[in-house]
């Protein structure tokens, strides 16, 4: 990866953030969000309103959105013995189950419904590693998840999960199932701003990743360059790949699409393909594709927030998230929006 060489730490990207500003909740309509406007070369910062968006784009700009679908992947049960549990599908097999230790390969968990009440079908325990739980369903897992799963909200918000989750934490293109966090930066989209940027001029280009639990794994190293990425599939088609090869403007929506694209775009052409990436993206690296992008406020010492400062500069960040924190933006998964062009 085309990286400078500066010994970045983890402390390079703190920042003090007071949890009251950590959304709990998305506000009543997706597209009437704060959106700060950041451009990356002046530093200029502009407050707006999300379906404002429009006025930053042009005819010959292509957005590319992940349409990638969260599963309600997290479900809770009892074992035979008494005890519940609480599982959270990382694939068609792999769980993390807590409490880890109260699991054995044989345990039977009874699955609850919605409503918190035991029904008649369960998970079996068939493998353990150091941290998965291997489970076997008594039904069609895609059935069990649609009828008993939860959405698995993400751990820095502190309620769980509700029924109108089920729409508010899913964008509105989500078509392909295989996500356990969502792509944050498209929940701001409604069809009538897709419409805005259309009658713009402006294209969208569809890509996919399918979003990993490891998207909240801390950085534990001091060094960031020695952390590792989780692996995450992908797709971009043909007509996507053609589309931002010939775009005025590249701007992607959230962190995943952009990851997307400049993976396979490493020579600097965008070629359709299907794959696994892990790649991390932090200040010092050259950007390829990407143009400018549509994103949340994130967490301190992420590797979100790590890529943001990658491409607005770490400087105009701070500054930035300062000015964010001073008007009482809502930050994570469910707060506001930001525009970096």
């Amino acid at each position: 990866m085309d990286m400078k060489t500066e010994t970045l730490h983890i402390s390079d990207f703190d920042y003090d953030l007071p949890q009251n500003l950590i959304a709990q909740y998305p506000i009543a309509k997706r597209d009437e969000s704060k959106l700060l406007v950041l451009h990356r070369k002046s530093g200029k910062i502009e407050h707006r309103i999300f379906k404002d968006i429009t006025d930053y784009f042009c005819k010959g700009d292509v957005v590319v959105m992940n349409k990638t679908k969260v599963l309600p992947a997290r479900i809770y049960g009892k074992k035979i013995t008494g005890g519940n549990i609480e599982i959270l599908m990382l694939d068609s097999e792999r769980a993390l189950v807590k409490p880890r230790k109260s699991v054995k390969a044989g345990t039977k968990i009874f699955i609850k419904d919605i409503s918190g009440n035991l029904t008649d079908q369960f998970a079996e325990v068939v493998s353990l590693t150091d941290t998965y739980t291997g489970l076997k369903f008594s039904k069609d897992l895609k059935n069990i998840l649609d009828l008993y799963g939860r959405i698995p909200l993400p751990p820095y918000i502190k309620r769980p999960a509700e029924v109108s989750d089920r729409e508010r934490y899913q964008t509105v293109f989500a078509t392909n199932d295989g996500s356990v966090a969502a792509p944050t930066a498209g929940l701001h989209f409604t069809e009538e701003v897709i419409s805005g940027l259309k009658s713009s001029g402006v294209s969208i280009a569809e890509v996919l990743l399918h979003i990993s639990w490891s998207t909240f794994a801390p950085v534990r190293t001091e060094i960031i360059t020695e952390h590792k990425m989780g692996v995450e599939y992908y797709e971009i088609d043909k007509r996507s790949s053609d589309l931002i090869n010939c775009a005025n403007r590249v701007i992607c929506v959230g962190t995943t699409s952009l990851r997307v694209v400049e993976t396979v775009g490493r020579e600097g052409t965008v070629m359709p393909d299907k794959g696994y990436t892990d790649m991390f993206i932090y200040p010092g690296y050259k950007f390829k594709i990407t143009d400018g992008m549509i994103t949340n406020f994130h967490l301190p010492k992420t590797t979100l927030f790590m890529l943001v400062c990658a491409l607005a500069g770490r400087k105009n960040i701070l500054k930035a998230y300062d000015e964010a924190k001073d008007k009482k933006y809502r930050f994570a998964s469910y707060g506001d929006a930001m525009l970096i062009i």
